[in-house]
């Protein structure tokens, strides 16, 4: 395949992302496919083969969300490993439906990524959890899209030192100031009425029409973390901000910071996690009934007549 950048497949859309993900736009798509294993998973008996999507075991189904998240860049699940929002989707879907899972665990690794398409999965993620258990834990970063994700889940947990929150969306665009790499000068032009199109951020006007649209992304973002989390939505960005200043909000927080913000349930390691989850849904060894119990005895009294 050609070779390309990450950016080159996102660049100009608007982003749900942490700073710690934007070197991740100037990587390489590499030439081979991704093969990834999760080390703390397989000491608990689950294993991903290539391109697998979740994994099933003792009737818990388990989901990676990990990676620079985007709609549907099949490039970048084929290769890299990372989870789509179309994947997500789907996944869900087949979660919900499936008589052989009981319960879902997502695991997240992921900055987050682009804003467009993360409704689907935000949904479908909800529709799950409205018929099956949905755990999540944070090992080591969920930000930005990827904190709207997880706090979708009814239960939801981090790592020690891990990562979450981020709540705000951003705006990546880039203006010709001068001629291009190939000596070129750079023009842009939109139709009469497409103003919006690509706004000039060096201007207040370009600013002015971002804006409405970043909030009204944001609008969204806090609405989905109220929900999901049980916080009030005019208290979310109080929550996210380290300063009395709401407007100072999108930061991170960490171990029991992350707790008593409500952003989630307990710190726990991986292994205390998968413990606890194996627990929950072991196999319950079959008990007979008080009926069978009786007709057990009857049939052995009749035989010693």
């Amino acid at each position: 395949m050609t070779r390309t950048t990450i950016g080159a497949l996102v660049g100009g859309t608007d982003l749900a992302l942490h700073e710690a993900g934007l070197p991740l736009l100037n990587m390489e798509i590499p030439a081979t496919e991704a093969s990834f294993a999760f080390d703390a998973l397989s000491d608990a008996g689950v294993t991903f083969e290539r391109g697998q999507r979740f994994a099933v075991h003792q009737r818990v189904a388990y989901v990676p969300v990990r990676g620079l998240l985007t709609p549907n860049s099949a490039v970048l699940e084929r290769y890299l490993g990372w989870s789509t929002y179309h994947g997500i989707a789907e996944t869900m879907a087949t979660l919900s439906a499936s008589d052989e899972v009981e319960a879902v665990v997502l695991f997240f690794d992921t900055p987050g990524g682009a804003v467009m398409g993360i409704q689907s999965a935000v949904a479908a993620i909800q529709a799950c959890a409205a018929v099956k258990p949905m755990h999540a834990l944070v090992h080591p970063l969920a930000a930005s899209a990827g904190y709207w994700l997880a706090s979708q889940c009814q239960d939801l947990s981090a790592s020690p030192g891990s990562w979450v929150g981020s709540v705000g969306t951003m705006l990546t665009a880039y203006q010709p100031v001068q001629p291009g790499e190939t000596g070129n000068q750079i023009y842009i032009l939109t139709s009469e009425h497409a103003g919006a199109k690509r706004p000039d951020l060096s201007t207040d006007e370009g600013k002015a029409i971002s804006m409405v649209r970043l909030n009204a992304m944001e609008a969204e973002f806090l609405s989905a973390v109220a929900q999901g989390r049980g916080i009030a939505v005019e208290d979310v960005p109080g929550r996210m901000s380290r300063t009395d200043d709401d407007k100072m909000g999108g930061d991170v927080f960490w171990d029991e910071e992350a707790v008593s913000r409500g952003l989630v349930d307990q710190i726990e390691t991986v292994a205390s996690f998968m413990s606890r989850v194996a627990g929950l849904y072991a196999p319950q060894k079959q008990t007979r009934s008080q009926a069978y119990h009786a007709k057990a005895a009857a049939a052995k009294a009749s035989a010693s007549l």
